[in-house]
């Protein structure tokens, strides 16, 4: 595991693929919501960039979310959501998950922010760690 203050990284004993469909998976056994897998490797091979397979995952919980955005104050922070899960290979050809870690970034926000961001934080880490194992 790779942490750094924001950034958590993980290595995934699946490819790409599997790691996604098992994250998405896990996130629908939660309640979470799926809105969105954003594949960016065939997005910039539309623009004639090569890259390894990434996806982006986007989860969302209304039971969080909608603590923030049903209040004035706290919809600024409608900038950091969906939460979102990339999956992706590196040149070691290992799949690796990467999460935000945004109890890191809520220093100055409301407490009803501090308090969604918190759950949703550590529900989207037990996601991946249902997959993946620890982080």
């Amino acid at each position: 595991m790779s942490t750094n203050q924001i950034i958590i990284e993980q290595v995934s004993p699946f490819d790409v693929e599997t790691t996604v469909e098992k994250i998405v998976a896990a996130a629908a056994l939660k309640d979470w919501q799926n809105p969105a897998v954003h594949n960016l490797q065939q997005s910039l091979a539309k623009a004639g960039k090569e890259v390894r397979p990434i996806q982006v995952i986007e989860i969302c919980k209304p039971e969080y979310s909608g603590k923030m955005l049903e209040r004035n104050d706290e919809r600024i922070v409608s900038v950091m959501m969906p939460c979102r899960i990339s999956v992706y290979q590196k040149d070691d050809g290992k799949t690796y998950v990467a999460t935000l870690n945004m109890s890191e970034m809520i220093s100055g926000l409301s407490p009803v922010a501090i308090e969604a961001i918190s759950g949703a934080t550590k529900e989207s880490i037990d996601i991946v760690k249902s997959v993946i194992g620890t982080i």
